[in-house]
């Protein structure tokens, strides 16, 4: 009898335990549905952001007539899956970002949101796979951040979706919670919350390993050296180059954080809340001091999956003692019922009652089958991808190694984890191209400027670049394994200028120049100038001899 009792008191003991770490695990992978709506609203702003600013160059860097054709993109990436490249004019390629904007406009308002999520990453799947020398950090983040959000209930809250479901359920009873134990009502833990955090941590411990090997970072001294390259910095990075003491600290203030990265997991709670708003600070800064795209706001919208429930409850009481009129309330009210109001697309698909579910009929054999499919759908994929992605990460920086199938898969869908921004060295050596054309009538121009081709380091070297991406492409375009692209370069340089002047331009040689200083002293290490390319404007499309 004692050993009976004993053998009872263990087992329960275990369970109690197991019960006590399982809850433990749910409270720091689960994710508020408020959180899922504001960074469902996040991501649709970015997205619609990240395609007025590609706009700016939608001509050069996807269209026929820039810098990567169809014949160049389908010669060099030849697996490449891309929307786009069914289309080559301008106008066809303006329509299809306006319908990406559609559908990042109905992600954002959570209109049919799981639809259009899924649509929405198909449509930049397409756009990066047009001009891949054009991507950056932050477009595989978006990206990833975009594929992960097809497996989780974005239209939960705060979307039109929501109201509809509202206005549908309101004389019927609420389901009962079935939340993990340790997990709020107005959470939810499962596989896809558990990786899409993940995701985002593997960003920082990764980038973390890559700047373990750096002298410059270890020693203190990268973030000096990144604002000494001028064609990074802007706003206040242009001030920030002579203070070496605060970029010092900003280095090693980085550095601490990435330690701490594991922590965003391990806290919980305001705890979390006050580590991310760390993490956040550090990128808005980079947001005004170097050009690199729409990465910071990237990241924040991220941040935003990291903000528990005592947090969003402690923000909705702030917000209600301030209206203490009413007034967002009501604003509140009046747009839930404009939500009701818009119309259902997919109204005439049918609703298969309890009844059908529960005879043999082929429309029961149907509904098994789509639960079926559902399980697949919401817990196994993500599981599959999330240890993809770890063994991806682990595989980037020498600790393991990736299987040639799983590394195809990763490929496949743009999700190969290599987060080595400014990592292992930053970039340290300011950069600066000019295009020197000889013209018909002999006189010579800068094909990428309009002007005198002059080879002196410009005032401020960021305004050479009309764009980050810009500096991104051209960056790709010195690689070394990117010799093709400088014909490409060449050719659109030619091709451009003789539709928009009349004296036509009859060869042209692109050059970089470069400069590298001491950070804190500003003594020159090495300066000068070399030619890339010598481009005969009338000759093959490809000219690399």
């Amino acid at each position: 009898m004692d050993r009976t009792s004993s053998t009872q008191t263990a087992r329960s003991r275990i369970a109690g335990a197991v019960d006590r770490l399982s809850a433990a695990f749910a409270a720091r992978v689960a994710i508020d549905l408020r959180a899922l709506a504001a960074f469902r609203i996040g991501l649709g702003a970015v997205l619609i952001a990240d395609l007025a600013l590609r706009s700016r160059s939608l001509t050069a860097f996807y269209t026929d007539y820039g810098v990567l054709p169809r014949r160049a993109l389908f010669s060099d990436y030849s697996a490449t899956q891309s929307l786009y490249g069914f289309v080559g004019e301008p106008w066809a390629v303006a329509l299809l970002f306006a319908v990406a904007g559609a559908f990042a406009l109905a992600l954002a308002v959570g209109y049919r949101t799981r639809a259009v999520t899924v649509v929405s990453w198909v449509l930049l799947f397409s756009l990066h796979g047009r001009n891949p020398m054009v991507l950056n950090a932050g477009d595989s983040l978006l990206l990833m951040l975009l594929f992960w959000s097809a497996f989780l209930p974005l239209g939960a809250r705060w979307s039109v979706d929501a109201a509809r479901r509202a206005d549908r359920s309101a004389d019927s009873e609420p389901e009962p919670n079935s939340a993990p134990a340790g997990v709020s009502d107005a959470s939810i833990a499962t596989v896809a919350t558990m990786a899409v955090l993940i995701q985002m941590l593997l960003m920082y411990v990764t980038n973390a390993v890559h700047k373990f090997e750096s002298e410059q970072w270890m020693g203190g001294d990268a973030v000096a050296y990144i604002t000494q390259a001028d064609q990074l910095t802007y706003l206040f990075g242009n001030y920030l180059a002579e203070l070496h003491g605060l970029l010092r600290a900003f280095t090693v203030l980085w550095v601490v954080l990435l330690v701490a990265s594991p922590l965003l997991l391990l806290l919980t709670g305001f705890p979390r809340a006050v580590l991310g708003s760390l993490f956040v600070g550090m990128h808005l800064g980079m947001a005004v001091t170097i050009r690199v795209g729409l990465f910071p706001v990237v990241v924040v919208v991220g941040f935003l999956l990291f903000v528990q429930t005592p947090v969003w409850d402690a923000a909705e009481r702030v917000v209600a003692s301030l209206d203490r009129s009413g007034s967002l309330a009501r604003w509140r009210a009046r747009l839930e019922s404009r939500a009701r109001s818009v119309p259902a697309l997919g109204a005439w698909a049918p609703r298969w009652t309890a009844s059908d579910r529960a005879d043999g009929s082929d429309t029961s054999r149907l509904s098994a089958g789509l639960a079926r499919g559902q399980v697949l759908f919401t817990t196994v994929l993500p599981y599959a991808f999330l240890v993809l992605i770890v063994l991806s990460s682990a595989s980037s920086v020498g600790y393991a190694d990736t299987p040639d199938p799983a590394e195809e898969v990763l490929d496949a869908v743009e999700m190969e984890q290599s987060w080595q921004m400014f990592a292992p060295d930053p970039i340290d050596t300011t950069r600066w191209y000019v295009a020197a054309g000889t013209l018909e009538d002999g006189s010579e121009r800068d094909l990428l400027h309009g002007s005198a081709a002059d080879f002196e380091r410009p005032s401020r070297v960021e305004t050479t670049y009309p764009t980050a991406r810009w500096r991104k492409y051209f960056a790709n375009v010195y690689g070394a394994d990117n010799e093709n692209h400088r014909s490409y370069l060449a050719n659109y340089l030619c091709s451009d200028w003789n539709r928009t002047h009349q004296t036509a331009v009859e060869n042209v040689t692109v050059y970089q120049a470069y400069e590298r200083t001491t950070p804190g002293n500003g003594t020159v290490e090495a300066a000068g100038e070399f030619a890339l390319i010598e481009y005969d404007c009338s000759g093959e499309f490809i000219q690399n001899e």
